[in-house]
């Protein structure tokens, strides 16, 4: 085992620190407040290489490693995580494409992602099968050398500004998974209407919307693997992504407490800074350990993604200790700032509204038991 980092993830980690400080940090709050969707802040992002990371070199793209996407993504979410969670959002999109797509349609595909600024968007879940993948009802039906594609995706991260979409949807809802099929669609192909933005609790800059899908004609050499390979794309897909996930859970909880020993050593109470209280040091000592913990799951998952091991249950174990570990990191900054942590003068509300997505989307925590547990019995 070797824990350090090389010279060229230390140079990058780096970037994507004084990234996530110079541009992410100063406009997070009215981002937030505002719900505003900060495109030009994502296209910053991408002029800096920050943006598809999973597209290979071969193709013009950054091609960073596995462990290289979890340095980066841990820093740009305790930047801002709604902003990170749209960055993100590209490379679950276009993952699909580099497990299962041929040459052409890589070409096709991703090259374009590369020359500009563009966003995708990842089309799975619907408003009935949600951890029910299985049960979706968005279909598609052949016609000659098209496909027709009908039915509705919801929570879809960057729908109001995608530029292509990446579509599962059934052939025959009869065969359970088997007949789910995965397939690149234009967005801006007729019969597609997006719903209105999501009003978010949390994560506020990123776009979050529903998008309908209409008598939609696709090509089929849009079709991603074989017919009914959807499934097994879908849970390639969400393998590499969790760790990524889980490390944004990491970037939003080790901001909230940097944020909470800085304000434990300023505020005062009876006659001495709170950090001198041990109950106090205690809540940030145990912050720091369950941090320090969530993001050895998260690198040992994006190592064995790297050596080509299959990750499914250390991802699992990591996107479900990190999500919740972030939920309690943020809570507890709130409490070591009192009244003023309840008020959004101040950051650390926020990072508590952030981090509760994080056990919800990408499989929530109570998923994330369901897979290991089925794991530890197989």
């Amino acid at each position: 085992m070797d824990f350090k980092l090389t010279e060229e993830q230390l140079a990058l980690q780096e970037v994507a620190r004084a990234f996530a400080q110079k541009e992410m940090i100063p406009h997070a709050k009215h981002h937030d407040q505002t719900a505003t969707f900060p495109k030009a802040i994502l296209e910053k992002a991408f002029n800096v290489g920050l943006l598809n990371a999973c597209i290979p070199e071969t193709l013009g793209g950054p091609g960073l490693s596995n462990v290289d996407s979890v340095l980066v993504a841990e820093e740009l979410s305790a930047g801002c995580q709604g902003m990170a969670t749209s960055m993100m959002a590209n490379d679950l999109s276009l993952y699909p494409i580099v497990v299962a797509g041929n040459e052409s349609q890589k070409k096709k595909f991703l090259k374009p992602f590369t020359e500009e600024f563009r966003l995708a968007s990842f089309c799975l879940t619907e408003p009935q099968a949600g951890s029910d993948v299985a049960g979706m009802s968005a279909t598609l039906q052949k016609e000659g050398k098209y496909y027709r594609l009908n039915g509705e995706k919801v929570f879809i991260t960057n729908a109001s500004y995608a530029k292509q979409f990446t579509v599962y949807a059934t052939l025959n809802r009869s065969l359970g998974h088997k007949g789910i099929c995965a397939l690149v669609v234009d967005a801006e192909s007729s019969g597609i209407t997006r719903g209105k933005k999501e009003d978010k609790m949390g994560q506020r800059a990123s776009d979050t919307a529903t998008v309908h899908f209409d008598h939609v004609k696709v090509p089929e050499e849009n079709l991603l693997g074989k017919e009914g390979e959807g499934w097994k794309i879908a849970m390639k897909t969400l393998d590499h992504s969790r760790p990524i996930v889980a490390v944004s859970a990491v970037g939003v909880a080790r901001a909230a407490m940097e944020h909470a020993i800085r304000y434990a050593k300023e505020r005062t109470q009876f006659g001495k800074p709170l950090a001198e209280f041990q109950a106090i040091q205690f809540m940030l000592a145990d912050m720091a350990l369950s941090i320090e913990a969530a993001r050895l799951l998260c690198l040992k998952a994006a190592w064995m993604l790297d050596h080509g091991e299959r990750p499914t249950l250390i991802a699992s174990f990591a996107k479900a200790f990190a999500a919740d570990m972030a939920m309690k990191v943020t809570t507890d900054a709130v409490q070591i700032f009192g009244g003023y942590g309840y008020s959004k003068e101040y950051p650390v509300e926020k990072l508590m509204r952030d981090a509760k997505l994080i056990q919800i989307y990408e499989g929530t925590s109570q998923i994330q038991r369901l897979i290991i547990a089925r794991e530890l019995l197989k």
